[in-house]
């Protein structure tokens, strides 16, 4: 069984930075964390790697002080580390970001699973892990929360609004996680080991995809306006009275700001 897992390196929340020409992020020089439900994603490969016997080949696009994220997925366990890294992949948008993974994917070949979170905490988009399922041409699952592997493949607990659906799918198939596995933490050997493994660079001079589909000219979304939302008001606590004195006092007051009539 060969899984091939994606993470993104995401800056440390507290410290984001925005290059307002180009409207991106700034990544360089920004501490950075591998974003949490990536972390989910790989740390249920791993289990099956422990069960299963499973290769678990981690990927991540970005600049090269993204080694550092892939050091610690050696650390907890992953078999092989890719970094895709390019000038040419810079200020890349979900879609350009989900095509250049897409196609190293594809240059991996031969995997029977790809995990990844369901979205990153600097985008909140949710798009990249469906993206790439739509550019492999291969069924996605979102959403999950449990997985088992069964004679046909896999069984798979997906989270829904209204409480969980049980669908069964067989490989290949793109999960997308959220909070499933508590992470573990990498132990003092591996730590020590990852200092010593490769990490296997890969550009687009390995790719050879079209420029015109890469980094900043091969997004199409574009960013307007960064700003910082208003601060809101100061709330109002209700507390004196019955439960239905407090009700009605809240329906009045919602009332005044045309929230109903």
């Amino acid at each position: 069984m060969k899984i091939i897992v994606t993470v993104k390196q995401v800056p440390n929340t507290n410290e984001v930075k925005w290059d307002r020409s180009r409207g991106t992020l700034k990544r360089e020089g920004v501490d950075s964390i591998i974003n949490p439900e990536d972390k989910y994603a790989l740390e249920t490969a791993l289990q099956l790697k422990e069960k299963k016997g499973a290769e678990v080949i981690v990927i991540t696009m970005g600049p090269p002080q993204a080694e550092e994220a892939l050091r610690e997925v050696f650390a907890m366990g992953a078999d092989r580390a890719i970094l895709l890294s390019d000038r040419a992949f810079a200020g890349a948008d979900t879609l350009a970001t989900s095509y250049a993974l897409a196609a190293a994917i594809k240059k991996i070949g031969d995997y029977d699973y790809i995990f990844a979170g369901r979205q990153a905490i600097d985008g909140d988009t949710a798009q990249v892990g469906p993206q790439i399922a739509g550019f492999l041409d291969i069924p996605q699952i979102t959403y999950v929360k449990h997985i088992e592997v069964t004679k046909d493949g896999l069984k798979i607990k997906k989270e829904t609004d209204f409480g969980y659906q049980i669908i069964e799918a067989k490989k290949p198939v793109l999960l997308t996680f959220i909070d499933s596995n508590e992470p573990r933490y990498p132990s003092v050997k591996g730590i020590y080991e990852a200092f010593e493994k490769n990490i296997e660079i890969m550009t687009n001079a390995e790719l050879e995809l079209k420029p015109s589909r890469l980094g900043l000219e091969g997004s199409p979304t574009k960013v307007k306006k960064v700003f910082k939302p208003s601060p809101k008001g100061k709330g109002e606590i209700v507390d004196c009275g019955t439960p239905r004195e407090l009700a009605a006092t809240i329906v009045d007051f919602i009332k005044d700001k045309n929230v109903i009539r």
